[in-house]
């Protein structure tokens, strides 16, 4: 019989009363296989055993057991038995010993078959008496919780838990996990339960898991332990609802932004379910991160799927939304904000204002101003400048106005930035009084007007004409140590020069050169107002300041000031014109030349014709050669008259010069009919018309009606057409025996009168209509057979050819220079020239 020295109340001991049975042996195999179970500690005097009844979900026996000395208590044979049936020494496993418990006075208190051992992996259970006890949840978490937390992780920890005296569930984990707080150990446990064959995938599993991670901030940890749930959630079907969403969850508050929107994207592609909260998260995020587009995306998602914002994602999401320009979207859910009862906060409306603004929606705007109120809200000084710049821009500066004296009145002072609005958008608009009151309002209030203000206010009193203010900036700006662009004074010059101050405008132009500023152009510009304006004195003047102060100008403007002095009689200084203008490789044109030309036609003094004719010389174009040669012998010459009049056209680039070369021979035929010479004027014209410089002027229509156009010719040159083609006609007529029933000569109310006299000294039959001289044929024909007619035709002028030759200047209209026979378009290559 054993003997206990103590005995607690609610333990029994027990003992084999036979020697061959001894429990020690027993006990000794039972802890050698389960050392969690019980301890051995064997002694020269006495063997203590130790248990871990929590493991039966009972107390069975004493945490400390002693044994009497007594070598022979101990029976070498002895074989544990087992509930499963299976015996160490291959005998039966059916246990039939009688086991006797007593209490502390050695007296049995009951007898019967004792407590079998459990085989680990294989009984759920234990066997109290013929009594299967199965084991309790809270006592099998409570022996994994213990070996997870002495073990810890590796494979000791794997061995120990294999070793377990019973078959763990699912539950046994999740409520292990529950208990044990470490995120590595956990992690062994779930990695280890992964690996046996009764294993479930559980969504409360790794949301705990991801729980313990997210407290240790291990999220390349979580990353992992995401995608083993993927693999195990697409391999058994098992949704993971919570922790998919717990997961992005954590990773967004973490601001792991790829990582979040990855795993965003998996869930999304795998069909799983993503919650409201979640998806507010990753908007926040992205938000945040200042990727609004994302969060659009992601948003748009959201939609999709009927789930909607919370308060502090709408908060995000407007501003987002506005900024983007995404305004309809923006302002949708607004209303959806509204409508939800949650309260928009300054940030929302503030954001809505300042883009519904600068995108012209001003009645929105507006709208949402005012409704920003309603709520009690008070608009900040940004709001202002934002609602003030968007109503400038638009052009409403009435209603700019008010939110001006509003801002002030209210206590906002005004920036810079606004105070230099004001005033440019007032000045640009015309309202000068308003503008400089503020500008004189931003002086006092201490600020230092840029100098694009100052130019805009300057260039504004410029355009208006306000000479003494432009200058009085001009002055300040200057002053206050600020450099004028080159804009300012362009405006400035062009103001001086339209008033005629000179000297003032020289001595703005020197400042200007001084500051750094090619004053070239500016200068040249100065001088064509002058040019412009009539002002010949004056841009002589200017120009003789510009070259003493080494300004130069371009030979365009030298052209249009010598032609200026040309109109108006100013020869004398148009002549050293002329000479810079070809001395500076610039090309005189036949255009040129030719309007040279008209005025010596037009000249009545002797002094003038010297100077015109000193000055054709000067321009050294081959026209004037021309001009010399015909009027020389033909033994100078060495040629006809005819001959060297085509050699000359022949010259003329047509496609280039065929405007400039119609002029130049009305101008020319002018010339020769002033000077009485008719046959040389009759050579040019024919060559004229060989040349198709007037190709419908001559029209044959058969039997029918021969015609002369002369519309577009000056007087002296339809006065030899007529004569010519007349002569033509008499040929044909008298010759040929062909005779129309009409004769037309087409003049134009200009040409009518002076035609009609010429014709009427030889006693014509041609009929003054308005702009026609017509004869029947046969009367011309009858007409061209007398002889005053053929030596009118033949060039021998009878007696009143005063009419043509001496008096002919007379006849010419007042306004022949300036109508368009006399003004032919110029050709490109002239304009080039110019």
């Amino acid at each position: 019989m054993i003997h206990c020295r103590k005995l607690c109340p609610r333990t029994l001991y027990s003992l084999t009363k036979t020697p061959t049975s001894c429990p020690t042996s027993s006990f000794h195999s039972f802890n050698s296989t389960t050392p969690n179970l019980c301890t051995i500690e064997p002694d020269t005097c006495c063997k203590s055993f130790r248990f871990l009844s929590p493991i039966m979900g009972f107390n069975l026996i004493s945490q400390k057991l002693s044994v009497p000395k007594d070598p022979n208590f101990v029976n070498p044979s002895f074989s544990r038995n087992y509930c499963s049936g299976k015996n160490s020494d291959g005998g039966s496993g059916e246990w039939t010993e009688e086991i006797e418990y007593l209490d502390e006075s050695g007296s049995v208190i009951y007898s019967g078959k004792g407590v079998r051992s459990v085989e680990p992996g294989v009984d759920d259970h234990v066997m109290v008496g013929g009594l299967k006890k199965p084991f309790l949840n809270a006592s099998a978490v409570a022996k994994i919780v213990e070996v997870v937390k002495r073990w810890k992780w590796g494979p000791e920890l794997e061995t120990q838990l294999d070793k377990l005296q019973f078959v763990p569930s699912m539950t046994h984990i999740t409520q292990s996990l529950k208990v044990i707080k470490d995120s590595d150990a956990c992690l062994s446990l779930f990695r280890w339960a992964k690996r046996q064959s009764w294993y479930l995938p559980n969504d409360e599993c790794y949301v705990m898991l991801f729980d313990g991670l997210n407290q240790n901030r291990d999220f390349d940890g979580i990353q992992s332990l995401f995608d083993e749930m993927v693999g195990d959630s697409s391999n058994n079907g098992i949704s993971s609802f919570t922790s998919y969403n717990r997961v992005i969850q954590y990773l967004a508050k973490a601001e792991k932004l790829e990582v979040s929107f990855c795993c965003f994207k998996k869930i999304q592609d795998s069909g799983c379910k993503i919650d409201v909260q979640t998806y507010n998260s990753l908007i926040t995020l992205f938000l945040n991160k200042g990727l609004p587009y994302k969060a659009f995306e992601i948003y748009g998602s959201m939609e999709a799927a009927g789930c909607l914002l919370d308060g502090s994602t709408y908060e995000l999401m407007i501003p987002s939304l506005a900024k983007s320009g995404r305004l309809d979207a923006a302002f949708k859910l607004f209303q959806e904000m509204k409508e939800r009862n949650f309260r928009p906060g300054f940030n929302v409306f503030s954001s809505l204002v300042d883009s519904m603004g600068k995108a012209g929606r001003l009645d929105t705007s507006m709208k949402v101003y005012m409704e920003m109120q309603g709520y009690g809200l008070r608009p900040s000084a940004t709001m202002y400048v934002s609602l003030i710049e968007s109503y400038v821009k638009a052009g409403k500066l009435d209603a700019a106005l008010r939110l001006w004296d509003e801002m002030k009145k209210v206590g906002f002072r005004p920036n810079f930035g606004l105070y230099t609005l004001i005033v440019e958008s007032h000045a640009k608009s015309g309202k000068l009084d308003i503008a400089m009151s503020a500008f004189t309002d931003m002086e006092k209030a201490g600020f230092l007007p840029t100098p694009s203000t100052y130019s805009c206010l300057l260039e504004m009193h410029a355009a208006t004409g306000q000479v003494d203010s432009a200058m009085k900036l001009y002055n300040s700006m200057t002053n206050a140590g600020l450099r004028p662009g080159l804009s300012t004074y362009t405006s400035l010059l062009t103001l001086l020069a339209n008033k005629k101050l000179v000297d003032v405008a020289a001595k703005i132009l020197l400042e200007m050169k001084a500051m750094g500023f090619s004053v070239d152009v500016s200068a040249s510009d100065v001088l064509m107002v002058y040019i412009k304006d009539g002002s010949v004195d004056l841009a002589l003047r200017w120009l003789r300041f510009m070259g003493s102060s080494g300004i130069k100008t371009n030979n365009f403007i030298i052209r249009q000031l010598f032609e200026s002095c040309m109109k108006n009689g100013l020869y004398g200084s148009a002549k050293p014109l002329l000479e810079t203008y070809v001395s500076s490789a610039a090309k005189v044109d036949l255009i040129l030349y030719t309007s040279i030309l008209a005025h010596l036609v037009r000249c009545q003094e002797e002094e003038n014709e010297k100077h015109l004719m000193s000055i054709l010389s000067a321009t050294k174009h081959k026209a004037h050669s021309f001009m010399c040669g015909l009027f020389t012998g033909p033994e100078q010459r060495k040629q006809p008259v005819l001959s060297f009049v085509r050699e000359f056209f022949q010259g003329i680039d047509y496609e280039l010069e065929e405007g400039a070369a119609r002029y130049f021979v009305n101008v020319l035929l002018n010339y020769l009919v002033l000077m009485g010479q008719i046959n040389r004027a009759r050579c040019v014209w024919k060559v004229a018309y060989e040349n198709k410089l007037f190709p419908k002027a001559i029209v044959f229509d058969q039997h029918i009606a021969w015609s002369l156009d002369v519309r577009n010719l000056s007087v002296g040159a339809a006065l030899v057409a007529v004569a010519h083609t007349l002569h033509r006609f008499r040929k044909r007529m008298l010759y040929y025996g062909v005779v129309p029933r009409r004769i037309k000569l087409v003049t134009g109310p200009t040409l009518k009168i002076v035609v009609a006299q010429m014709l009427n000294s030889v006693e014509s039959p041609f009929e003054v209509s308005k702009v026609v001289l017509r004869a029947p044929g046969d009367s011309v024909m009858e007409w061209f057979k007398k002889p005053i007619v053929q030596q009118f035709l033949l060039n021998e002028i009878p007696s009143r050819a005063d009419i043509l030759l001496h008096k002919l200047n007379t006849l010419f209209p007042s306004s022949a220079p300036e109508i368009r026979s006399l003004s032919p378009p110029k050709p490109l290559m002239a304009r080039r020239t110019m």
